[in-house]
């Protein structure tokens, strides 16, 4: 199924989610170009709330540019396969090879704004991310790497130390703890 599909089918779990998932389907029938940075106004990223096979754990990155304990993630770079795109970009930023989905189901929506930053040298205007996230699945005895593009650190927490780490409330408030409620269900 195409990621519009399934996110048509995405059952949103309180305001925000469903609010947000208007917008995305508004802005994917509107714009050829969703799926590119050459969209500056906004464009599809995909994330992923990493836990270990005993729910016990979540992996995190501290993010550069956020200044803060985040998850894994990335945008989609013309991929219109945004769990591929959540599971390259959780390779890339913390090393791990033996990741994998759960269930491949959308786990959650989100519109985050972006504030405009410098990359690689160029600004970067102020912008939206229309963020699709995955929860995946990963051992965690396996050796884990810092993407000094991206990150200074990458580590496991307890779901609850997760949201004590991040210094993002609204990240806390809003995504990080509904991700560490859907967690707990999989138990």
């Amino acid at each position: 199924m195409a990621i519009r599909e399934d996110i048509a089918a995405y059952l949103p779990r309180n305001a925000q989610e469903a609010q947000d998932k208007l917008l995305f389907l508004s802005f994917l029938d509107g714009h050829d170009d969703a799926f590119s940075r050459e969209n500056r106004v906004a464009h599809l990223t995909a994330s992923a709330w990493v836990t270990n096979r005993n729910r016990t754990k979540v992996l995190m990155v501290y993010h550069k540019l956020y200044d803060s304990w985040s998850w894994c993630g990335g945008h989609a770079d013309g991929e219109r396969d945004l769990l591929q795109v959540a599971l390259k970009e959780c390779r890339e930023e913390t090393g791990l090879q033996n990741v994998r989905p759960i269930d491949g189901k959308i786990a959650s929506l989100e519109c985050l704004t972006v504030d405009g930053h410098e990359k690689r040298g160029q600004y970067v205007s102020s912008h939206l991310h229309l963020n699709v996230t995955y929860l995946l699945e990963a051992d965690d005895t396996e050796p884990l790497h810092v993407c000094e593009d991206e990150n200074t650190g990458v580590r496991w927490f307890t779901p609850e130390e997760a949201l004590n780490a991040s210094t993002e409330p609204w990240f806390v408030k809003r995504i990080y703890s509904k991700l560490n409620a859907r967690l707990a269900e999989l138990k």
